[in-house]
């Protein structure tokens, strides 16, 4: 049952441009548009989860005057706050720092310093904000080559490529989910930490990312989300807060032709 609606759904998938799904995430000014407003508006908020090594994200966004928000989103999007986290291109760590190539130029002699949390998380605030300075605070721009790296994003306002473009999209998903967007019920101010269970996984990002919203609109009492865990990976995982949340999630899993078959994490 679980292989037949995937199939029917991946059906439906086809049909959904990558332009649709940046548009229901960030609206139709994309991801640029997106990233200016937050850096007007947003920047002095915090982040309403609860953040693992949250000391480390502190520390570096007071130490490089970042919004704390802002590095939590790219770990949460690069490792998932995993920090022994390895990439199949040797990305290491929390903010998935190249070696040795990037790490190198920031100062690391040891690959095992990578998976040292604050150092990790340090290194790529100062790597974005060294970024933000080469693309004149485009932090558009910054993202992009922060994931495909600066010699492939031009600073004279070329266009950047497709991919480098999903991938400030992409991060900005997670901002949204670190302030707090989508969650009802929730006291102001108090923050909130959810568990995850994998439910399925594509080898395209706008094939995950379809697939959420697909399944969003037929069962809408879930809570969705997914990731890029490398290279052709891309995991869509229910979210939790609570046992009952949980069980609540599994009976509507199921229900709709998932029955349970990821663990929790």
């Amino acid at each position: 049952m679980k292989v037949a609606l995937l199939q029917a759904l991946g059906c439906m998938l086809l049909s959904v441009a990558v332009s649709t799904a940046w548009g229901r995430a960030i609206g139709p000014g994309g991801p640029g548009l997106a990233w200016k407003d937050f850096l007007a508006t947003e920047t002095q908020l915090e982040p309403a989860v609860s953040l693992p090594f949250e000391r480390c994200f502190r520390r570096a966004a007071a130490a490089h005057d970042l919004p704390i928000s802002l590095l939590a989103a790219i770990a949460r999007g690069e490792s998932n706050f995993n920090p022994d986290a390895v990439s199949s291109a040797n990305a290491r760590g929390l903010m998935q720092i190249l070696w040795p190539g990037t790490g190198r130029h920031l100062g690391f002699s040891r690959v095992r310093e990578l998976h040292e949390p604050c150092r990790n998380v340090e290194a790529g605030a100062r790597y974005l904000k060294e970024l933000l300075q080469r693309y004149d605070g485009d932090l558009h721009r910054a993202l992009a080559a922060y994931n495909y790296g600066p010699g492939r994003i031009g600073t004279d306002g070329d266009p950047i490529p497709e991919g480098a473009r999903w991938y400030s999209a992409y991060i900005y998903r997670h901002l949204r989910y670190v302030l707090g967007d989508g969650r009802t019920g929730q006291p102001a101010g108090v923050p909130v930490t959810d568990g995850q269970m994998e439910v399925a996984v594509f080898r395209a990002p706008y094939r995950a990312e379809s697939f959420v919203a697909v399944l969003e609109e037929r069962v809408p009492e879930l809570r969705l989300d997914w990731f890029r865990q490398d290279v052709g990976r891309f995991r869509v995982v229910m979210l939790f807060d609570s046992r009952e949340e949980y069980d609540s999630g599994v009976r509507h899993l199921t229900m709709a032709g998932f029955p349970l078959a990821g663990r929790r994490r």
